[in-house]
């Protein structure tokens, strides 16, 4: 396992999806406000944090790999702040296009001593407009030829479209590229002929309309194979959070478990499992180690609080650690 994590150094990944700020206003609350029955938050501190695909950038760059990321932004003040927070990073912003039809999405969790209050959504969720989707496949065809693989990070932002998901998959296969795919309900069937498709229980439950229990594995089998006749992918892989993973070429079904965790944050989870899992398709990995990395590097990050990349560290460790107990 330690090798494959070795061959990820230098490898350049193409992500395309929504992107957006994270932000936390976290404070103290002592009282009631005397004006409506809420608390007031006694600011203590303030974080703004990459989500989004951009968090699925910041996995590829703990995985020691470099990731380019393709998305549209708003010409706004949250746009700059994200441009902010990638070269911080020390991530290229070429790939993002800014336009002033949009808005930068952006979270805002308001915290008071250490619990959630309130969230404050400020995005626009339609479709891109013509020029800004022509923008997008612009900087996507000029980065292409360059990469080891592709990611399409759909979070129903309006970034990934029934109409330029399958021109973006049309380029990457044209360019010999692998393609993986972390899809969400409203364009779940668009994403045909790619190589990787990474849906979790619900999202196929939801995106096949299914009511079979997906938690038996041969109504599970039978669904994926189902949805791989509609969108004829090389593998699918379906993220069964407590129950581990479940991954296919179509002809074997593979179900690894999850190991013991004391989970702490599901929360990003599914952006490092398709991280790892993309990395080990531009390495060229066999279908097993691909389910039982990503498996692996999706436990960890859930025992750590709020999203946070993989530690490359304690992946290679813990993988150590299992390679050496398996044998």
């Amino acid at each position: 396992m330690e090798s494959i994590i070795d061959s990820f150094i230098g490898k350049k990944v193409l992500i395309v999806g929504d992107v957006m700020v994270d932000a936390y206003i976290m404070g103290k609350v002592e009282r009631l406000s005397p004006e409506a029955p809420v608390p007031v938050v006694n600011i203590e501190d303030r974080d703004s944090r990459l989500g989004g695909a951009a968090n699925v950038a910041l996995n590829i760059l703990a995985l020691k790999a470099e990731p380019i990321l393709c998305s549209v932004i708003g010409n706004d003040k949250e746009g700059l702040d994200f441009l902010a927070l990638l070269k911080a990073g020390n991530m290229t912003t070429n790939g993002i296009v800014e336009s002033a039809e949009r808005k930068t999405t952006t979270k805002t969790r308001i915290l008071g001593n250490k619990h959630q209050l309130l969230r404050i959504d400020n995005e626009m969720t339609h479709d891109l407009s013509q020029g800004e989707n022509e923008a997008l496949l612009a900087v996507f065809r000029k980065y292409i030829n360059d990469c080891d693989v592709v990611i399409l990070e759909d979070y129903n932002k309006g970034v990934l479209t029934e109409k330029n998901i399958p021109v973006l998959i049309d380029i990457a296969n044209k360019a010999g590229k692998p393609i993986a795919v972390d899809p969400k309900k409203k364009n779940f069937l668009s994403y045909k002929h790619v190589t990787l498709f990474k849906p979790n229980l619900k999202e196929i439950k939801e995106g096949l309309n299914s009511d079979l229990n997906l938690k038996d594995h041969n109504n599970l089998t039978e669904v994926v194979k189902e949805l791989n006749g509609i969108l004829k992918n090389t593998y699918t892989m379906v993220t069964l959070s407590e129950d581990g993973v479940m991954i296919t070429d179509h002809k074997d079904f593979e179900f690894i478990p999850a190991h013991v965790r004391h989970i702490s944050d599901v929360s990003g989870a599914g952006d490092t499992v398709i991280s790892v899992a993309s990395l080990c398709l531009a390495s060229g990995v066999n279908q097993h180690d691909i389910a039982d990395l990503a498996n692996l590097a999706g436990g960890l990050v859930c025992e750590e609080n709020g999203v946070v990349p993989i530690d490359i560290d304690k992946l290679k460790k813990e993988s150590r650690y299992l390679s050496h107990n398996s044998h």
